[in-house]
């Protein structure tokens, strides 16, 4: 009824050698760590560059360690930029604070102890770091609530 198929599959992929590298899930899983990592140390080094917290040239110093660990001694490259604006300080946090975050479900999920603690550390940080310093939107509420209250 139907003539037999001659010719092979355009599907076929068995005889065709492979034109890219093929990466493992622990191969991936460290570049996602190291990116992670590396973009919440040039967040850490911008917040550095303010000034705003006590234990920030440790963290940046230990997360430069972890970043070069994972790229196989590669140290990253550190922020140079010039500080932002203090009122920014709380958007830093709270963006440092998602990183740490994501750095912590990828190290989690490759069971890298050092890296996982080194993230939630980071993540509590920052979290006490962001409670202590309100957002600039709270701050302008709070100050137009007081004037509110005062024109009585």
């Amino acid at each position: 009824m139907y003539e037999p198929i001659r010719t092979k599959s355009v599907h076929t992929m068995a005889d065709v050698p492979a034109d890219f590298p093929h990466r493992s899930r622990e191969e991936e899983l460290d570049i996602q760590l190291a990116g992670h990592l590396a973009a919440l140390l040039a967040v850490t080094d911008e917040l550095r560059a303010l000034g705003a917290g006590s234990d920030l040239d440790a963290a940046a110093d230990r997360l430069a360690r972890e970043v070069a660990r994972l790229r196989g001694g590669t140290p990253p490259v550190r922020s140079t930029a010039p500080a932002v604006a203090d009122h920014h300080v709380h958007a830093l946090h709270a963006r440092a604070h998602a990183l740490a975050g994501r750095a912590l479900v990828v190290a989690a999920s490759r069971a890298d102890t050092g890296a996982a603690i080194l993230a939630a550390e980071r993540m509590d940080a920052h979290a006490a770091e962001g409670a202590r310093s309100p957002a600039p939107e709270a701050e302008a509420a709070a100050d137009a609530a007081r004037e509110l209250t005062g024109a009585h």
